[in-house]
């Protein structure tokens, strides 16, 4: 992620479309947490986003790995009130066992706030996600599809991965390749963003 990027996902106006019209959307689709839950964000950048799913979607505890050093250490002052609500680590969204120690079934719910788009092997990524929901648990997404990085303004502006970019389709298709159900999407400016929550079922062969 480079500097343009960087400053504009930390921008007012980023975080006001995030807690105004993205929250508000994931939490139609799949609702607030069950009491206690644990909760894991991947690309966590400043916290802004760990400072939501407590505030917001109910969370209990968070668990929060970014790249970044910088972005850990940002979050770090971000969340420091939370106290030991909240687990920030130095890791890759595509090996959370090493980054987190996170085995099979390790939290109720996982959120994405625009970061698989960025992760070369996002295939990788998702199966990390599916792998360490809880049976029932689920997988809050926001994401920039191949459709959006296509546009000039992109390429001029923002570095991201240039090959394997994924649509939306292909992005929901791999989350049923993982068994994960999806529980409500949508796409906004002819596909640009994807929106939406998957779960993971509570039985083997997608039954519920």
């Amino acid at each position: 992620m480079n500097m343009t990027e960087t400053a504009l996902i930390n921008s007012a106006p980023r975080r006001w479309l995030q807690r105004v019209y993205e929250v508000p959307v994931l939490l139609r689709f799949g609702g607030k947490l069950v009491p206690g839950a644990r909760a894991l964000e991947i690309g966590c950048g400043t916290g802004y986003g760990s400072q939501l799913i407590l505030e917001r979607f109910g969370a209990a505890t968070v668990d929060a790995v970014d790249l970044d050093p910088a972005m850990i250490r940002r979050a770090g002052h971000r969340l420091a009130c939370y106290g030991d609500r909240v687990r920030l680590v130095q890791g890759s969204a595509t090996d959370l066992s090493t980054a987190l120690d996170a085995g099979e079934g390790s939290y109720g719910a996982v959120f994405d706030f625009g970061i698989v788009h960025h992760i070369p092997d996002w295939r990788k990524a998702i199966a990390e996600v599916a792998r360490v929901l809880v049976p029932g648990g689920r997988f809050y997404f926001e994401e920039v599809t191949a459709h959006a990085l296509a546009r000039p303004t992109y390429n001029r502006l923002f570095d991201h991965p240039t090959e394997d970019r994924f649509s939306a389709e292909q992005f929901l298709d791999e989350l049923a390749h993982h068994d994960l159900v999806v529980l409500g999407s949508l796409t906004r400016i002819q596909g640009d963003y994807l929106l939406g929550v998957a779960a993971k079922p509570l039985h083997a062969g997608g039954e519920w």
